[in-house]
């Protein structure tokens, strides 16, 4: 089903834009007017990231007259795998100037509107006002949750998309332009409990993969705004690099949404970060009074090493992570094993434990039910590896 365009078309292309896209003009349904209309578009893209990077570069170079960036972070080497936009000389600086400089270079009659403030419930509606589609490239639940209320608020459509190893997911929610239209929290009424889906930065994405599902979002893009095609309004495109399949599934407006509902009970903008939860409440819990600092883990190990104390430090982080760096002297003992109670039979019962993972949040599921077998002087490393490498030795590589 195809929707009216979201832009008017602009007053006229000049001669140097009409020699820019003359193989979209060629194309009987863009031609002059959808490009038109593309000049016309305000296109708010949310990160510079592995779905920004190339939904940045393509919708610059489809022509879209104003687009802008909501980014916060600076560039890291880690992110050069994956997030095209940047460049070596980019490292350290900030991501959205970065991006900047690079459109300029792909199409410099494309006006950049910078936003490099952390998107939260004080500034969301001012950032998201005058924007005609939200191109979504977030990475984390709360965030995610908080657009798709923010965009629905203020009646703009988004275009969605996930990307984790392998998998991505990219949809349409668009409740303003079609009454039966599904919104975010009618695929996922709830976020998955704290944990349970690791982020890309702990489980890896395939770099190509964010130019799969990012030029799918621009694709869903370019027919929103200029109203051709069959957008992906209540349906959900998924696909599977390895073996190279892509399905799409039919996703229903939800009678009973807590958003957009009959009876909604989510009326405006909530507490996202509890929401979703940094980790499970029995974890927080574990964690309050036995978490130690990587400062302290160091002076602990070279009491070991002296003699003059015993303990078990336990890496439960993937293999493949830990080949990447460790802290010395660890076991690996991954979470899954945790999780499935087999790293139970392993732990000693006459030395203390302590734990640790990349940032810490994995340590605190696994201390949780540490605890919860018995071992009450177990303790985490708050900030895992990358505070070791960080603060102790730096040494070692960063992923």
């Amino acid at each position: 089903m195809s929707l009216p365009a979201l832009v008017e078309p602009a007053a006229e292309l000049s001669i140097d834009e009409v020699r820019r896209y003359s193989r979209h003009l060629i194309i009987p349904d863009v031609g002059m007017t959808g490009q038109k209309r593309l000049k016309n578009a305000k296109v708010l893209v949310i990160g510079a990231g592995g779905l920004g990077s190339p939904a940045l570069l393509y919708l610059a170079a489809a022509g879209v007259g104003t687009l802008g960036v909501a980014e916060f972070d600076t560039v890291d080497e880690s992110n050069l795998q994956r997030q095209v936009i940047h460049g070596v000389s980019d490292i350290d600086k900030p991501k959205g100037q970065s991006a900047k400089e690079s459109i300029a270079e792909i199409n410099p009659y494309v006006n950049v509107i910078l936003h490099e403030e952390r998107l939260d419930n004080d500034n969301v509606y001012d950032v998201f006002r005058g924007y005609d589609l939200i191109v979504d490239g977030t990475d984390n639940f709360a965030t995610r949750y908080m657009v798709n209320d923010a965009a629905y608020f203020l009646k703009i459509p988004y275009v969605w998309g996930s990307i984790y190893r392998f998998d991505g997911q990219a949809s349409v929610f668009a409740p303003s332009m079609v009454d039966d239209a599904p919104c975010y929290r009618c695929l996922y009424p709830e976020p998955p409990p704290p944990g349970m889906v690791p982020s890309c930065a702990e489980g890896g994405v395939l770099g190509v993969l964010c130019a799969s599902i990012g030029s799918i979002q621009v694709n869903e893009a370019i027919k929103l705004l200029t109203g051709i095609g069959d957008p992906l309004v209540g349906k959900l495109m998924i696909y599977d690099a390895l073996e190279m399949e892509y399905r799409k599934l039919k996703v229903r407006k939800d009678p009973n949404c807590a958003l957009c509902g009959e009876n909604a009970t989510v009326t405006e903008l909530i507490d996202y970060d509890t929401f979703c939860g940094a980790i499970s409440e029995d974890a927080a819990d574990a964690a309050a009074d036995a978490t130690i600092s990587v400062v302290t883990l160091e002076h602990m190990l070279k009491e070991r090493t002296e003699g003059t104390r015993d303990f078990v430090l336990i890496d439960v982080r993937e293999p493949n992570e830990y080949e990447i760096n460790s802290i010395p002297g660890s076991v690996l003992i991954p979470k899954g094993d945790f999780l499935n109670g087999s790293a139970l039979e392993q732990l000693p019962a006459d030395k203390p434990i302590v734990l640790h993972c990349k940032s810490g949040v994995r340590s605190a599921e696994c201390l949780a039910i540490v605890k919860g077998a018995g071992y009450a002087d177990a303790v985490h490393v708050g900030g895992g590896v990358v505070a070791w490498v960080n603060q102790i030795d730096p040494s070692q590589p960063t992923y």
